[in-house]
């Protein structure tokens, strides 16, 4: 099994060619779509090219999931993330940081749980198991 530093490095390679980012802009902290410019579209091709690189299969909305807050009405209420929300998020993204999203639960900040850090733990899991 590739190590996290090996692991960040395909990473990070995969998106600058993916993004046309540089690869200094490419940091475990980094969010997709705030810090590198992806759009929706970005991110089937960010999956291709992950399985690509990895010699992985990532099932549709496993890294990437689908219409979180659109699932179930109890899941948002006036914009902002309910608790059953959340636990919905722990549950489809648990290699992201959904405790610091917590914070500021506002559906358009979603969106920042996609980091490059949450793409690495995501292809640790996926790599080791």
């Amino acid at each position: 099994m590739p190590t996290r530093d090996e692991i960040f490095a395909k990473v990070q390679e995969t998106l600058v060619d993916a993004l046309g980012v540089d690869d200094d802009e490419v940091t475990p902290e980094a969010t997709l779509v705030g810090d590198l410019g992806a759009e929706s579209i970005d991110f089937l091709d960010i999956v291709f090219r992950l399985e690509k690189n990895f010699d992985v299969k990532i099932p549709r909305g496993e890294l990437f999931p689908e219409n979180l807050t659109a699932a179930d009405p109890s899941f948002v209420q006036d914009g902002v993330v309910t608790e059953a929300g959340l636990a919905e998020l722990k549950n489809r993204l648990p290699h992201a940081d959904v405790h610091s999203f917590a914070d500021d639960p506002k559906v358009e900040n979603i969106q920042d749980l996609f980091t490059v850090g949450m793409i690495v733990k995501y292809l640790e899991t996926k790599l080791g198991g």
